[in-house]
């Protein structure tokens, strides 16, 4: 019997949750180390990028600016 790989994707929807990132995602990343994981940001404006950008290389960014 053969394997089936299963391709997951993770979408986190964010706005200002620097918090929440900080506080989830390490978890999320430990768990999910086969997953795509994209963050798509809606303009936050308290460092949300940045803190990504720095510490989880990996994520991938769907930045809007609005």
């Amino acid at each position: 019997m053969e394997t089936q790989k299963i391709n997951t994707a993770i979408i986190i929807l964010n706005w200002n949750g620097i918090d929440l990132l900080k506080k989830f995602l390490p978890t999320l990343m430990a768990k999910s180390k086969n997953a795509n994981i994209y963050i798509a940001d809606n303009a936050s404006t308290d460092n949300s990028i940045k803190f990504l950008e720095d510490n989880f290389t990996n994520i991938k960014i769907l930045q809007k600016d609005r």
